[in-house]
């Protein structure tokens, strides 16, 4: 895969010297967590702004995912990668890459993603913190948010595979609600239909506890599209939601 530079972006990069893999990888940034070392090598996730611009770099070393058309393996950034873009030509809302680029050298396998930052945008677990404390409008508004993106990833022939709250980033425009989705490296076809479907939406549910049964009705509606079948939805999510606690 040869390097990407978003069009919009480029100039930019450009003008502060950082259009390329070595200036990305030189470059020296305080870390925004502690690194991820999970699967023996690393990986970093930093803050950069660029004028009116922010953006998180992300560089990573040995840290790769393993599948049947890769078995020896890729760095994560590089399926993360592949799934923004799909998502951009599905018309799938969710966080936008500016750079990405991979190298290989001596012992180590390296890779940079680049995306511009959500500055505005509040992640869903803020929002489920002081849901008590936020009125009925601004509440119908996110949960129709959240079902319409889920039905938006779903209609798309696409399973998110961590569609949980944290993943989950929130905008208020007036009196809507706009929503869009990060961390898409679990990202997968649609393969089984509503039980795929069902395994998607349930771990969401599992992590807003303090929606009500008449809330995540609310989120069905939107989701589904019509009240018609929310009975259904709720009785095989709450199936599904007790299988998981199960175990």
């Amino acid at each position: 895969m040869s390097d990407f530079i978003a069009a919009q972006d480029r100039a930019l990069l450009e003008r502060h010297g950082l259009s390329s893999f070595e200036a990305l990888w030189a470059l020296q940034l305080e870390a925004v967590d502690e690194p991820n070392t999970e699967r023996g090598g690393w990986s970093t996730v930093y803050r950069l702004e660029l004028d009116d611009r922010a953006f998180y770099l992300k560089r990573q070393s040995n840290h790769l995912t393993y599948s049947l058309l890769r078995p020896f393996g890729e760095p994560t950034f590089a399926r993360e990668f592949r799934n923004i873009r799909r998502y951009a030509e599905l018309d799938i809302p969710a966080l936008q890459a500016a750079f990405f680029a991979e190298r290989k050298v001596p012992g180590e396998r390296r890779a940079i993603l680049l995306t511009r930052a959500l500055d505005g945008w509040q992640d869903l677990d803020s929002w489920l913190a002081r849901w008590q404390t936020v009125d009925a409008a601004r509440r119908t508004a996110v949960l129709r948010a959240c079902g319409e993106l889920a039905r938006c990833l779903h209609q798309a022939g696409q399973v998110h595979g961590c569609f949980y709250p944290k993943h989950i980033f929130l905008r208020e425009q007036g009196d809507n609600v706009e929503a869009q989705l990060i961390d898409l490296e679990k990202t997968r076809p649609l393969l089984l239909g509503r039980r795929d479907r069902i395994r998607d939406l349930e771990p969401l549910l599992r992590r807003a506890r303090v929606w009500s049964e008449a809330e995540v009705r609310e989120l069905l509606v939107a989701y589904l599209g019509s009240p018609a079948q929310v009975d259904i939805w709720w009785r095989l999510l709450e199936a599904r939601q007790r299988h998981k606690e199960a175990r």
